[in-house]
């Protein structure tokens, strides 16, 4: 026996090890809404779903609290997200500051191995919508985000990013399937992506602020409940 490991921890270790899956099963539940916003997600159900026992799917759920996706309560339960539309306007017009900021600094900042890998991307993202896969887009896109918020070389920005992303998940993956609008926001990454790479800040954070709110606008043209 390895020093310091039970043999019950040897015997629980490969089911907990099936957690990343569950977690991404789960994931994908909730993006395509079969657990709705504000749904307590049920362990023992779980479970048996999943077929395995209780503790890979606390793991699991300690994950999906992680990236934004539920909430647990004290003494109920752990609930599917749920944002307001008016909590989700705030929230994208933080994100627009920020990731204009970003891609400004992203233009100074982006080596020629940072541009390339962002221009790999961009063609990843045409065969996703060439191919109307709105999940590889979606996971695609926040990549491309991700790279340009990383490259400001701020941490305290990537922070507040990534906490603004997680919020507005469950809104903004109902409306990436369409294939006009991956197409139209793949246009503006491309628009950012020749802004940066020629080293221009001002433009950068134009595109990149106009990029978010004009996503915004799609979103809440898609939405029809009341401002909340």
């Amino acid at each position: 026996m390895l020093a310091g490991v039970s043999s019950s921890e040897k015997i629980r270790s490969p089911e907990l090890r099936l957690a990343p899956r569950i977690a991404d099963e789960l994931k994908q539940l909730i993006y395509d809404g079969e657990f709705a916003p504000g749904e307590r997600l049920n362990e023992a159900a779980l479970a048996l779903r999943m077929g395995t026992s209780r503790g890979p799917i606390r793991e699991a759920v300690r994950v999906l609290t992680g990236w934004g996706l539920v909430t647990p309560v004290p003494n109920r339960g752990v609930f599917v997200r749920e944002l307001s539309v008016r909590e989700m306007l705030e929230v994208y017009d933080l994100r627009a500051l920020v990731f204009g900021f970003a891609a400004e600094r992203a233009a100074e900042r982006a080596t020629e191995a940072d541009k390339r890998d962002l221009s790999k991307l961009l063609t990843a993202m045409d065969k996703a919508c060439a191919a109307e896969d709105g999940t590889r887009y979606y996971e695609l896109n926040l990549d491309f985000h991700a790279r340009i918020v990383a490259l400001s070389g701020n941490q305290r920005a990537s922070q507040a990013y990534g906490d603004y992303i997680k919020e507005l998940h469950l809104f903004r993956r109902r409306y990436f399937n369409g294939p006009g609008n991956m197409r139209r926001s793949n246009e503006q990454h491309r628009q950012l992506y020749e802004a940066i790479a020629k080293g221009s800040g001002s433009r950068s954070r134009a595109i990149a602020e106009r990029h978010v709110l004009e996503g915004r606008q799609r979103l809440l043209s898609m939405l029809d409940t009341p401002l909340g």
